[in-house]
């Protein structure tokens, strides 16, 4: 019997929506998983063999199991399949209903004894599910404020196996309790109004602040360009509805876990040690770099002189371009 699911994985910073397709037949016993899976992709086999036992489910495992995540070109990476996975194996041996799972997002790590463990990148998976046109979402208890963040999607938090099996086989499924979208708590962002004396000072980063220019700030050691530096975002405004949620996007998918929107202007402070991929982004499965991270925020090179040569040369394109393009054998990818 065959049985599809959804979830959604996350490249870069873009949501891409997944299907999780489920087939049992007779056969030699073996499970196969396809779909260009990495490490913890196909660990998930004994995570969710466990799972079932001990959530008392009685899937059989002495048969041929061949489960896909379509397309099968994209790389899966990540445990946050494990929850659509479980459950399609399930309405695949007609424990449970199909029909109601067409248009939920499911997503979650499962651990050995049931229970659903948050994950990464939740945002931009809520993101892709509302522009797909899903209604409802599943998401780990850990998740459900940043999942809450995507308005017009439903979002039903749980904390087992057991609780989403029930909560997908029920149509229609009783209303989830509201979830408004709520500003992340900040911290306290340095006041220049702190500041005495430094006139000139203030002036640069007030005309930076106003035409969003860049800023060099030159003088001997002590004479307070750190100080002045790290005040500047608390005279920018404060995050439009569409900066807020693009912000909040990118800080999802770098692992953050977030409580809600990003409410103050992103300020990021690398060390000079930092890599030209740090900065910029990349690596073998490409996350945002330091550049992104900061996106309509600020961006603040201390000891700018101590950086090396090949890391300051990295920025010229991502400055004059407002994004940076991450090409590797297998493709290639815009962030901001």
């Amino acid at each position: 019997m065959l049985a599809t699911t959804l979830t959604a994985a996350v490249v870069g910073v873009e949501g891409h929506l997944i299907r999780i397709e489920a087939d049992t037949s007779g056969g030699f016993p073996k499970f196969t998983l396809l779909g260009l899976p990495d490490s913890a992709v196909r660990e998930s086999e004994g995570r969710i063999r466990a799972a079932l036992r001990n959530c008392g489910y009685a899937f059989k495992w002495d048969r041929r199991i061949t489960v896909n995540m379509a397309p099968a070109s994209l790389r899966k990476v990540g445990s946050s399949y494990d929850l659509a996975t479980a459950l399609g194996l399930l309405a695949a041996d007609g424990l449970l209903p199909s029909a109601p799972l067409g248009d939920v997002l499911l997503v979650g790590e499962l651990a050995l004894d049931g229970a659903v463990r948050p994950v990464t990148g939740v945002l931009p998976m809520m993101i892709v599910a509302k522009r797909q046109g899903l209604r409802a979402a599943i998401v780990p208890e850990g998740n459900a404020c940043e999942a809450g963040i995507v308005e017009g999607v439903a979002v039903y938090p749980v904390a087992s196996l057991t609780e989403a099996a029930s909560l997908a086989s029920a149509e229609p499924r009783p209303a989830p309790p509201s979830r408004a979208a709520q500003p992340a708590r900040g911290t306290r962002v340095p006041d220049l109004a702190e500041v005495r004396g430094q006139a000139l000072a203030r002036r640069a980063l007030e005309i930076a602040a106003a035409g969003g220019h860049n800023l060099l700030l030159k003088g001997p050691p002590g004479s307070g360009k750190t100080m002045l530096a790290r005040r500047l975002p608390g005279i920018l405004p404060l995050l439009t509805p569409d900066e807020a949620l693009e912000a909040t996007a990118i800080y999802s998918a770098s692992g953050a876990r977030l409580e809600g929107l990003l409410r103050e202007r992103p300020f990021r402070s690398p060390h000079h040690t930092a890599s030209d991929v740090a900065l910029v982004g990349g690596g073998t499965i490409p996350r945002p770099g330091e550049v992104s991270l900061a996106h309509n925020g600020v961006l603040f090179l201390d000891e700018l002189p101590e950086f090396r040569k090949n890391v300051l040369e990295a920025l010229r394109q991502p400055l004059e371009d407002g994004s940076v393009t991450i090409s590797r054998a297998r493709g290639s990818l815009t962030l901001p």
